[in-house]
């Protein structure tokens, strides 16, 4: 620490302009050049030599101050880079597909692929609920009590999390919808939006899982 203060005390306004480098260097989006840097700060003549001072105070740091190409950055240092290590799940943009067979199970659970199908008055594709299993908002609750005995679908609380929603009750109702002009006009006789609920508990139409309940099929 003594020897960080040494050097952004190097001389008279030093340590103010090494703070005001640091700053920029620190916000920039991608490495910045000298020639940058000198017309940000108003420095033309020791921009080089403050960069080399900088980069002598983050030597031994968790970030370094390193040339990269014709531009300056901070990158984390070398070392340390398994700590930043981690598997991360690419994110894809559902499709509007999707995002409606997502609004129904929402508002209509618990509900089978083939109600949903009723409700959107077109098949749903295949994998498409297979893919908001995997996202983690859809889940399988229990079999219906019909021929075929086909899955029943619910969301999950990393639903509500995805949405920012405290409750599943939260999302909008008939009203809401209105004043957000996603219903325009005057909506046809009968028409509602029904109140949803997410509990576990199972309808008197419906059965627990099987234990190979795994896929969607059903």
């Amino acid at each position: 620490m003594a020897e960080t203060i040494a050097l952004f005390a190097g001389g008279p306004g030093n340590g103010e302009m090494l703070r005001r480098l640091e700053a920029l260097l620190f916000a920039a989006s991608r490495p910045l050049t000298e020639a940058e840097l000198s017309a940000r700060l108003g420095e033309e003549e020791d921009m080089a030599s403050h960069l080399r001072q900088l980069q002598t105070v983050y030597a031994n740091r968790g970030v370094n101050l390193v040339k990269v190409a014709d531009g300056w950055a901070f990158r984390t240092a070398p070392d340390l880079a398994d700590l930043l290590a981690e598997e991360r799940t690419q994110e894809r943009k559902l499709s509007q597909a999707a995002m409606e067979t997502l609004a129904i199970i929402a508002y209509h659970q618990p509900v089978t692929r083939a109600e949903i199908e009723e409700i959107r008055g077109v098949a749903v594709a295949k994998g498409t609920l297979d893919i908001l299993i995997e996202s983690g908002w859809v889940r399988l609750r229990g079999r219906r009590r019909v021929p075929g005995r086909p899955v029943t679908f619910g969301t999950t609380p990393a639903f509500l999390d995805q949405f920012s929603l405290g409750a599943i009750t939260d999302l909008p109702g008939l009203e809401d919808l209105k004043g957000a002009g996603l219903l325009d006009g005057t909506p046809p006789d009968g028409f509602t939006v029904p109140v949803p609920r997410d509990d576990d508990a199972l309808d008197p139409d419906e059965d627990a899982l099987d234990d190979d309940d795994s896929v969607t099929s059903g």
